[in-house]
């Protein structure tokens, strides 16, 4: 077993601009920090919510690491993938009954040891003593939020203003004015928020409906980092469920591939950018506005929920 001693390799997310008729035609400017390309499998944003929580892990002295998701989780993707790269063992508790996605194949073949909790048990996943039974099953595993969450997980995606801020030049730009990304559980967009510290907006595009608690769980984390409220707004563009893909939706990612050759998945960025066109066409934002997209990755879950009827 080896977590990792420093998280300082981790690369740098290219920064490029995004090429729209949409946007062109309201003047308004997007750069798209692509964490999809920033390792083919640990991607997106799911590696900077890690980091604060395998550094905890091991100070601790845990063996691995436990934590929650469901069958297209790209966070259990993603630390499946880091317990087999780093050698340490990984469990996963997930929301409803065994089926085989090609994320929870992915799972298996990365060594994680699953336990399905059926759905009103996953339900109880903030409960009071949730916890309890699985660390006394598993001692020596350190428990990690769903998605990552957790004032750990947002400090850990801080860094990516300063990723930002290098690149600017790059573009041409000397400032921008906000960010804009989804939000599933709000992790990453509390990270920002507390970054940004009250600078600049930070706009969620919420990939899940609001009874899943993400407004709770980002004002939890400020709460907990000593931060005041606001600083961020959150806009529903769930489209009427959790992973619910549709034909407008499937159309837009389809339409946006083949004008900029950006990659989408129907649950996180194809959603938000959906939602951002939307607030663009409206007349939202005036011409010379100035954003930056996160790409939070997640590309692996496409493979089963862009098929969906």
């Amino acid at each position: 077993m080896s977590f990792p001693e420093s998280f300082d390799w981790l690369p740098q997310a290219p920064l490029q601009r995004l090429e729209l008729d949409w946007l062109t035609r309201a003047g308004v400017e997007v750069a798209v920090l692509r964490l999809d390309l920033i390792d083919p499998l640990i991607s997106g944003n799911k590696w900077f919510k890690l980091t604060e929580h395998l550094a905890a892990a091991r100070s601790l002295g845990a063996q691995g690491v436990i934590s929650l998701g469901g069958a297209h989780s790209n966070h259990l993707h993603a630390l499946a993938a880091a317990g087999r790269r780093f050698a340490f063992p990984t469990v996963g508790l997930l929301r409803g009954h065994p089926q085989d996605t090609p994320t929870v194949l992915d799972l298996q073949a990365f060594g994680m040891h699953l336990h399905w909790l059926g759905y009103a048990g996953y339900r109880e996943r903030h409960a009071p003593g949730f916890w309890a039974p699985w660390q006394a099953q598993y001692p020596e595993l350190y428990p990690v939020p769903e998605g990552g969450g957790g004032l750990a997980g947002a400090a850990g995606c801080m860094t990516l203003r300063d990723q930002v801020q290098r690149q600017l030049p790059s573009l041409g730009w000397n400032d921008y004015h906000a960010w804009w990304l989804a939000a599933g559980t709000g992790t990453t967009l509390a990270g920002l928020v507390l970054a940004e510290a009250g600078a600049r907006p930070v706009y969620g595009a919420l990939a899940v409906p609001e009874d899943h608690g993400v407004t709770q769980q980002v004002e939890s984390i400020l709460q907990q980092a000593g931060q005041g409220h606001g600083g961020y707004q959150l806009l529903d563009s769930s489209r009427g469920g959790f992973a619910r893909v549709d034909d407008a939706l499937r159309g837009f990612i389809q339409l946006t591939e083949q004008q900029c050759a950006l990659p989408l998945e129907p649950l996180y960025t194809g959603k938000a950018l959906m939602a951002l066109q939307e607030q663009v066409m409206a007349g939202r934002f005036a011409p010379g506005y100035r954003l930056v997209f996160v790409h939070t990755g997640g590309l692996q879950g496409r493979r089963a929920l862009l098929a969906q009827a």
